[in-house]
């Protein structure tokens, strides 16, 4: 007795992707992209989905029915696939009929005031803030509702995993005014100003690292991302190739340390335990060094640590992506000098240059050493993992002066 092949059954061909079941049948490549989806179907950009052949595109779209997730189905019921927008009316209507809500635009439920996007006035801009010492960062996207009001939606994303989290607002369009006007005044924390159309674009790529990382996305950013016409897409970013200046600007890399929006940038948490274990490890020395050799030979230490940790191609991208953000917020604040180093620096790491070595990388680790001595000052009571934390949080909050945050509770000075 012949068995069903599985291409005639959704179900079936869902397993088949999901499990690695060889599919002969279809193209290897478009099986290769269907793969990548199965996992998270509800997930899957719509347009990623219609492109593929018909079999795989019903396949992934019943397994976000599966998850009880109507989005792509919202999306492909206009395909302009005949076959793939009956198939995905079908499957609303099964999400329905088990109590799932559906968005319908097209015909509103009278007893909810719809909140659609309204042509008029130009769209207000977004706000961006620099990016953090783990990499995060936050965006707000102001959209326009029925009425003249905006609902302001601000999303946390990190350059590791994409969006954590949102939250939205509604507001009238005075006091989001008044929003942006207080952000983006001179301070630490100052946000900037950026284009609704990029604002768009940053999220769609923020959304797609949720993809790439297998990270769900946060409660409430499918219903955002279908609200703002935004769909989440894999935009890995390209450094250019150094240039011929990149050296000499490179070689005041350590001073972007002493930006104000870069002064709390420390490295991993690990990597302070790593270097608080070493720092135990010289202090117990029996060597009979004088405090100036005990000192060089902690910042040797920490300069070997950055040399090592910096040895790794995925950690350079890491930085010199955040680098290479940091350079565009730079010119938008009018810093135009920091903006180049940042510049120069990124375009090193990215494509591993390590001669001379890198200052910034140095820097950042004495300022690890200056946190690693600063917890040997914290009360006894208390456990030193939680003494590294507050004092890491200190350093964040960028509460020491600048010549505080060059000399250690133990006197070192570093270069």
């Amino acid at each position: 007795m012949s068995t069903k092949s599985p291409l005639a059954d959704p179900r079936s061909l869902l397993d088949a992707l999901r499990t690695g079941t060889p599919l002969p049948g279809l193209p290897s490549d478009a099986v290769k992209r269907a793969r990548s989806l199965a996992a998270e179907p509800t997930s899957a950009p719509p347009a990623d989905v219609e492109a593929l052949p018909e079999p795989l595109a019903l396949a992934l779209l019943e397994g976000s029915v599966l998850a009880g997730k109507p989005a792509l189905a919202e999306a492909l019921a206009g395909a302009g696939n005949k076959g793939l927008a009956k198939a995905a009316k079908k499957a609303l209507y099964r999400l329905r009929s088990r109590g799932i809500e559906i968005a319908e635009p097209a015909r509103p439920a009278a007893s909810e005031p719809p909140r659609p996007m309204v042509s008029g006035p130009e769209p207000l801009p977004a706000l961006l803030t620099s990016v953090d010492g783990t990499g995060e960062r936050v965006l707000e996207i102001a959209r326009p509702l029925r009425g003249g009001g905006v609902e302001a939606i601000q999303f946390l994303y990190s350059d590791e995993q994409g969006v954590l989290r949102l939250q939205a607002v509604e507001l009238s369009r005075g006091e989001y005014r008044r929003v942006v006007k207080q952000a983006t005044r001179p301070s630490a924390d100052a946000a900037v100003e950026i284009p609704h159309t990029e604002a768009l674009e940053r999220l769609a790529a923020a959304a797609g690292l949720n993809l790439r990382t297998h990270i769900a996305f946060p409660p409430g950013l499918d219903t955002a991302l279908r609200h703002l016409g935004v769909q989440a897409r894999d935009v890995p970013l390209e450094i250019p190739p150094p240039e011929p200046e990149d050296e000499r600007l490179a070689h005041d890399a350590h001073k972007l340390h002493e930006e104000l929006e870069m002064r709390g940038w420390l490295p991993p948490m690990d990597e302070l335990e790593r270097l608080a274990h070493k720092v135990d490890e010289l202090e117990a020395s029996p060597l009979a060094l004088t405090m100036a050799q005990r000192n060089e030979e902690l910042i040797q230490a920490a300069h070997a640590q950055a040399h090592a940790f910096f040895e790794s191609p995925a950690m350079r991208q890491l930085y010199a992506g955040r680098l290479w953000e940091m350079a565009h917020h730079f010119e938008r604040l009018g810093k135009e000098q920091p903006a180049r180093v940042a510049r120069a620096e990124a375009r090193r790491l990215a494509h591993g240059v390590t001669e001379p070595p890198s200052r910034y990388a140095e820097r950042l680790y004495e300022k690890a050493l200056l946190v690693t001595l600063a917890e040997r000052q914290a009360p006894s009571s208390r456990g030193r993992s939680e003494a590294r934390e507050d004092t890491r949080a200190a350093e964040q909050r960028r509460a020491q002066t600048a010549e505080a945050e060059r000399r250690s509770p133990g006197g070192i000075i570093l270069p």
